[in-house]
């Protein structure tokens, strides 16, 4: 290659993956005043933090279909609502993973090799993509496949946006979603509008789109889209851009905590913890870890058929030592979607340990998943006045009696007084209706706490003694019965979600066994 050539190839204008420059870009690029990763800066800071589907002023050269009659036209054939299964099919994930090897010249199937991926793993996070193109939904099948993604859940559907919107109307919207579509204006922009109606407002938004376009690519940013993509692109793109989405040092991800803690002792809160636990994560379809933090009686691993080796009292020993790698061994899988970090639950040591130990812990526990059960035992030392007011949401159990009434209502008031801008505590009555039994009227409760319960459970001890002693959860015991549908509004209570109706058949799901 001659000098001329070589310079005309190492020139930065001459790079096929134009970064969606316009001609100040470009003007800039040329006089060495900015650098291509400096331009994308740019833009992404323009609409930092900004919810999808938070209001925007759209540039009206993008929704100008009169500049370009091909504006509100895919750039791509979409598939026909009626989707036939093609034999081809089943090649395509085969094709994908032989992108990731590298060809001569460094570049692959679908682009240049990307090296740069981050080598810690994606959260316990629930991701869905709507694809109009049979081969994105491949490529995304098989960055799904990759280990850094092996604790998320991806499900990959054909039908783009429509059925984005479709599949979210009624039901709550994964941690990130990401939907493809090939047109550019208004068309496209209508259809997002759709989407983020239905969308809630912790979702991450990734549209793939077919047009190397600047003015579209700020439009969307300024929508709160969180990134948009163009092919060609390898699997590990699309990786590394959830990456940067969750992995951020600067704004590292941090699920939801939610403590549960008893009035008093022996009123149920930790078998109140675990069901809703697996209401969360078993009805709702959401990732969960479950801390069981009483280290001397904890009942977590009884409950969830599970006798681990290590247990939280292992990482609070040493809790500098705790990664990501030892943090996976510690945490036992119960279910798909719900973690168990155990208890101890022997008397053969004291387990003292300082607040900031408690604290350093669950800062790591809570890279792991959207939402974090605490199960709190009921007596009171610092380390756990300290947790109770750093979570997210508190949970009081309560059986229908004066000690009970009387603890809560300090509760309530340590809390409300130390967390003024957060919800108060949520109230659940347990054990409700015991024969024979004097009980405080669930309205004097509530006026007592200033807040009506949000759950009233019964007293139905064959029921929660079959549970517990087959190592079960109620609804596994009793689907249909009055505390499985407790437990699952209590779930949607705590973390804003709503059931999934059921889902309709994916055609990646058929081919690929997802």
């Amino acid at each position: 290659m001659n000098d001329a050539n070589r310079a005309l190839k190492n020139d930065p204008l001459m790079e096929d993956d134009d970064p969606f420059m316009d001609a100040s870009d470009i003007e800039r690029l040329m006089l060495g005043e900015a650098t291509r990763e400096d331009i994308l800066v740019e833009d992404r800071a323009q609409s930092p933090g900004k919810a999808f589907g938070a209001g925007a002023t759209l540039d009206p050269d993008v929704l100008d279909e009169s500049a370009d009659p091909y504006m509100s036209e895919p750039h791509f054939d979409a598939p026909e609502e009626a989707v036939t299964v093609d034999p081809a099919f089943d090649e395509l994930r085969e094709e994908v993973a032989q992108s990731t090897a590298a060809m001569p010249g460094g570049e692959t199937l679908y682009g240049e090799v990307d090296a740069e991926v981050s080598e810690q793993p994606i959260p316990r996070i629930a991701i869905a993509a709507f694809c109009e193109r049979p081969e994105t939904g491949a490529l995304i099948h098989n960055a799904a496949d990759d280990r850094r993604l092996a604790r998320a859940h991806v499900d990959v559907e054909l039908g783009g946006l429509p059925a984005a919107i479709e599949r979210f109307h009624d039901a709550t919207t994964p941690n990130l979603l990401i939907v493809e579509s090939g047109m550019r204006g208004r068309g496209l922009f209508e259809q997002l509008e759709e989407l983020a109606a239905v969308c809630d407002a912790d979702t991450k938004v990734v549209v793939i789109g077919a047009s190397n376009d600047i003015s579209l690519y700020r439009s969307l940013m300024k929508r709160g889209v969180s990134e948009y993509l163009v092919p060609p692109m390898t699997p590990l793109h699309l990786i590394r851009t959830i990456s940067d989405l969750f992995l951020d040092p600067e704004q590292p991800f941090a699920g939801k905590t939610v403590a549960f803690i008893g009035a008093k002792g022996g009123v149920g809160s930790s078998t109140i913890a675990h069901n809703a636990s697996w209401a969360l994560t078993e009805g709702l379809q959401s990732d969960a870890v479950l801390v069981d933090m009483d280290l001397s009686f904890g009942t977590a691993g009884l409950d969830f058929n599970q006798d681990p080796a290590q247990t939280l009292g292992d990482a609070l020993a040493e809790p500098d030592r705790l990664d990501e790698a030892l943090l996976d061994r510690l945490l036992v899988r119960c279910t798909d979607r719900l973690s168990l970090f155990s208890a101890p639950a022997t008397l053969e040591r004291d387990w003292e340990f300082s607040p900031v130990a408690y604290e350093m812990v669950l800062e790591k526990v809570r890279r792991q998943a959207p939402n974090i059960i605490l199960d709190l035992p009921h007596f009171w030392m610092p380390w756990v006045k300290q947790t109770l007011l750093s979570a997210d949401e508190v949970v009081v159990t309560v059986t229908p009696d004066l000690a009970s009434l009387r603890n809560a209502k300090n509760l309530f008031d340590l809390v409300t007084g130390a967390r003024p801008n957060d919800d108060p505590p949520k109230v659940v009555i347990n054990m409700a209706g015991i024969p024979k039994r004097p009980e405080i009227p669930i309205k004097d409760f509530a006026d007592a706490l200033g807040a009506p319960p949000v759950l009233v459970l019964p007293f139905e001890p064959m029921l929660f003694g079959k549970a517990s002693n087959n190592g079960q959860m109620i609804t596994e015991v009793d689907p249909k019965s009055k505390a499985a549908e407790g437990f699952a509004h209590l779930a949607s209570m705590i973390t804003g979600r709503v059931a999934a109706p059921n889902k309709k058949r994916s055609l990646f799901g058929n081919l690929f066994g997802g």
